[in-house]
């Protein structure tokens, strides 16, 4: 079973923010799974379970707060699940809004979800899918950028950069990383239209 780990915060605060890109990619992927469970709590997560393609998946919404994603990571490690089945799912303040990005590993640029998650792996070795959600305005607070909502017009296309970084998603699982990167990172890195 592969699973993919939507980052966010709880709480109907947080809904909206530009830090629960992860979350909503992860609602909208579970639109797309065949016999999906619905989601339930599960200790510090919320989850939920269908099929991709061939494939098994959980999706997992932690309740941790961000800067403790790892915490839940942790547990699904101790679940029997390895790092290369996961696929974490977050925003990026360092893409514009729009596009997406896929990676089979790597670092974690500073986003503090993405740090927490490695230390629970102990490894960078684990595929992510990073939404882009910026840029930033160069004054910004960028703790405060992440947790501001969207903006109006950020809205207006917020729903086809969601339904985009879900189709990458399913793809990930159903098809494996490498196919995923080929379909969804070609064309600049810019699947969506600007």
């Amino acid at each position: 079973m592969h699973v993919v780990v939507g980052l966010g915060n709880p709480g109907g605060e947080y809904e909206e923010t530009r830090h629960n890109a992860g979350f909503l990619a992860v609602d909208a992927l579970a639109r797309r799974l065949h016999r999906f469970t619905g989601w339930r709590l599960a200790g510090a997560m919320v989850r939920g379970e269908g099929r991709a393609g061939r494939h098994d998946v959980a999706l997992v919404k932690p309740q941790t707060f961000m800067n403790r994603s790892g915490e839940v990571v942790r547990a699904l490690l101790a679940e029997g699940f390895v790092a290369g089945e996961l696929l974490i799912v977050c925003d990026d303040v360092y893409l514009p809004l729009g596009r997406i990005r896929l990676r089979a590993g790597g670092g974690t640029g500073g986003h503090q979800g993405l740090d927490s998650v490695l230390a629970a792996v102990g490894t960078g070795e684990f595929p992510r899918l990073r939404i882009g959600v910026g840029p930033a305005p160069p004054s910004a607070d960028l703790p405060g950028y992440v947790l501001e909502s969207f903006t109006a017009e950020e809205r207006v296309r917020l729903a086809g950069v969601i339904d985009t970084a879900a189709g990458a998603a399913f793809d990930a699982v159903a098809e494996g990383i490498t196919l995923a990167m080929n379909q969804w990172n070609r064309f600049g890195l810019d699947p969506v239209e600007e």
